[in-house]
């Protein structure tokens, strides 16, 4: 394999096999302190988050979508809040899983956290509009 000289925040592997180099691809900032990194195929997305600006005193606002997500916290600590179920605070090496249309957010506990979500399908609101 080799290194990706990608020139946005997005890598697409939906041809050949790709790799999204942290260095060599930069972030997008999609609000203060956060930005965002994402290497998908026709079926599967992968999005590297670095959110920063922390500890907050409020966790986002719950949002859903109709994709599976996934996520594994690589770095720091987060509380994580699904509907239905208590609070739990998760810290690196943790992950969790969310089926379709179920609401669900984060607090940043930690200065930074690094988060690894994967979705499937792709989420086409996270790629440019053509």
């Amino acid at each position: 394999m080799t290194k990706s000289s990608a020139s946005s925040h997005i890598v697409d592997a939906t041809k050949v096999v790709k790799v999204l180099s942290r260095p060599a691809t930069p972030g997008e900032k999609f609000r203060d302190a956060c930005e965002r990194r994402i290497i998908h195929t026709s079926t599967l997305m992968s999005v590297a988050i670095d959110f920063g600006g922390g500890p907050w005193s409020e966790p986002d606002p719950m949002h859903h979508h109709p994709h599976e997500q996934t996520t594994y916290v690589a770095e720091g600590d987060i509380l994580f809040l699904c509907e239905g179920r208590p609070s739990e605070r998760l810290s690196a090496g943790d992950l969790y899983a969310i089926p379709p249309d179920i609401p669900h957010s984060i607090q940043l506990l930690s200065k930074t956290a690094r988060l690894i979500d994967s979705f499937t399908p792709i989420r086409e609101d996270f790629l440019p509009k053509k």
